[in-house]
């Protein structure tokens, strides 16, 4: 039944034409969030008057919003089918992407950021679903990976065209451009010949019934989504105050080459990382990964020159950017093909939890104490981690049999 909705792959191809397209969707995608979590910062004290605080807020806002939606994304998948749940978010995204050439206040600004994260979380918790089925069933940890360096791509390429679009032209102009590339994202998904599963055929009974928190949250994927949460946790130190940390050692304009560093070690390795994990199991890939994510942070708590940043980037990106298309791969592969909108929101969930309260606490140990003690701190909670991993049932195999 299923193979009469799916479009017909080779066994072993994963540079599918589906597969590319879902490349170039979330890459699109990133591109224009990380663009935006650049330079709105700027945009609102420049030019609507605001504070840093402010500034502050409208970026939680669209993470707030992401979080609260996450638990019902893969409900929503789930009822309306992943070809309209692509499509619907897609447009919603687009359109919300169009409305700040339309902003002329820091309200409208915070109100379209907050509205704006719903679809965000709803988009990237369908793409994983999507993106899984054009992936041959032995190349699931390969595959995975280059999706999630898409990602990481957008890291790269988002702050890159931001801020060099500013330079020559007004924010307005800067807003069209990347609500033109949401277009073009846009574009490559409806190009997608997206599959279908078949529903279980439900009972009066069963349809009647209230949602229940099985309907919200993947309990199969907990274990690996507590790691992600702590693993996040730890990771939004680089994400939040990595730039604050070099500027206050004079070291900002090394701080733009840290990204491209991280993405560049993340690609160097990608090849060997997805087909270890597929040949040799997750831990093969975890463990060392773990390793160096942590030698990273050290790193970087004893930084004094634009060198050893750089250097950190080199084993950040070898660890966390490995770390992380293992545990979604790990997450997916734990559960039915059916129940996948439901695995990938409960991950993100807890990942994106993670990242909200680690920046809180990391913003109360630098104040607190300093940036060197943060990032050693972070350094040993991803050793603790990496125990924590291996005394759970996270190490069991996933249950290949249930997505085959």
């Amino acid at each position: 039944m299923l193979e009469n909705h799916s479009p017909a792959l080779p066994s072993e191809q994963l540079w599918n034409r589906s597969f590319i397209l879902c490349l170039c969707n979330n890459l699109f995608l990133f591109i224009y969030y990380f663009a935006m979590l650049t330079v709105l910062p700027i945009y609102i004290m420049q030019d609507l008057g605001g504070t840093i605080k402010e500034a502050g807020l409208a970026l939680t806002l669209f993470l707030v919003s992401s979080i609260a939606i996450r638990p019902f994304s893969g409900l929503i998948v789930e009822k309306l089918g992943k070809r309209t749940a692509l499509r619907g978010a897609g447009l919603l995204f687009v359109m919300f992407a169009f409305s700040y050439l339309l902003i002329d206040s820091l309200w409208s600004l915070l109100l379209a950021r907050f509205l704006h994260g719903f679809w965000f979380s709803i988009l990237t918790t369908v793409n994983v679903p999507v993106v899984n089925d054009f992936i041959p069933e032995k190349r699931k940890g390969e595959g995975m990976g280059y999706f999630v360096m898409s990602t990481n791509l957008g890291v790269v390429f988002g702050p890159l065209i931001a801020l060099t679009v500013i330079q020559f032209a007004s924010f307005t102009a800067l807003f069209a451009l990347l609500s033109i590339v949401t277009c073009i994202g846009y574009i490559f998904s409806l190009s997608l010949k997206v599959q279908e599963y078949p529903q279980a055929v439900e009972t009066d009974i069963v349809q009647k019934r209230k949602i229940g928190l099985h309907d919200i949250v993947e309990t199969k994927v907990l274990p690996i989504s507590l790691i992600a949460l702590l693993v996040a946790f730890a990771y939004s130190s680089v994400t939040s105050f990595i730039t604050a940390y070099a500027d206050s050692q004079n070291l900002l304009s090394a701080a733009s080459v840290f990204f491209i560093v991280f993405a560049v070690s993340m690609i160097a390795v990608r090849p060997w990382v997805g087909k270890w994990y597929d040949q040799k199991g997750p831990s093969s890939v975890i463990y060392p990964s773990f390793v160096s994510f942590a030698i990273g942070l050290v790193i970087v708590s004893l930084m004094t020159n634009q060198w050893m940043l750089w250097l950190s980037a080199v084993f950040i990106g070898m660890g966390y950017g490995s770390l992380f298309p293992c545990m979604q791969t790990m997450a997916i592969q734990s559960v039915p093909k059916q129940r996948m909108g439901h695995a990938i929101s409960t991950f993100f969930a807890l990942f994106d939890l993670g990242l909200a309260i680690g920046s809180v606490i990391m913003g109360l140990l630098i104040a607190y104490f300093d940036y060197s003690f943060t990032y050693l701190s972070c350094a040993v909670m991803v050793i603790v981690t990496l125990f924590i991993y291996k005394a759970s049932a996270v190490l069991k195999k996933p249950a290949q049999t249930s997505i085959s």
